[in-house]
């Protein structure tokens, strides 16, 4: 049984859509991640590892949710000011249904107190829950708000 939950975990990410409406902008030694909703969580991790090897800085903009939550903890990624960042329980699309280990993929990605809370609470809720970009850091010291 417990080698059906990865099975049926890896069917569930591949139906979830990809991400939606995302505007990411090369701009030279920038890359902006502006108003990001989410979408497929591996996708996601994708894109995050790309990112991350870019060798740029990653500045997260606008209204970052669900799977994107996951690239704020890029070591090359700050959050502008006036960020936003939504979090709620990973789920297939319309339905109410978690996905078996989605959360603790994405919960992998992150630190300190937003890690605490995502396992205390955020991981299951269907409400999104948002911070700004300062309240963010304060969870997370090591999140950087870009210069």
């Amino acid at each position: 049984m417990t080698r059906f939950f990865p099975i049926l975990a890896a069917a569930l990410l591949a139906a979830l859509p990809f991400a939606s409406q995302a505007e990411i902008v090369d701009r030279g030694r920038f890359i902006d991640v502006n108003d990001h909703r989410g979408g497929n969580v591996i996708q996601t991790v994708q894109l995050r590892e790309r990112l991350a090897r870019s060798g740029k800085t990653v500045r997260i903009r606008g209204y970052c949710r669900s799977a994107c939550t996951i690239l704020t903890t890029m070591p090359n990624a700050c959050l502008f000011p006036d960020a936003r960042i939504g979090f709620h329980a990973p789920r297939i699309p319309n339905t109410q249904f978690i996905p078996p280990l989605v959360d603790e993929i994405m919960g992998n990605f992150y630190r300190g107190g937003i890690r605490d809370r995502w396992f205390g609470g955020w991981n299951r809720s269907m409400k999104m829950t948002v911070l700004s970009a300062r309240d963010y850091v304060r969870l997370d010291p090591q999140t950087k708000i870009c210069g």
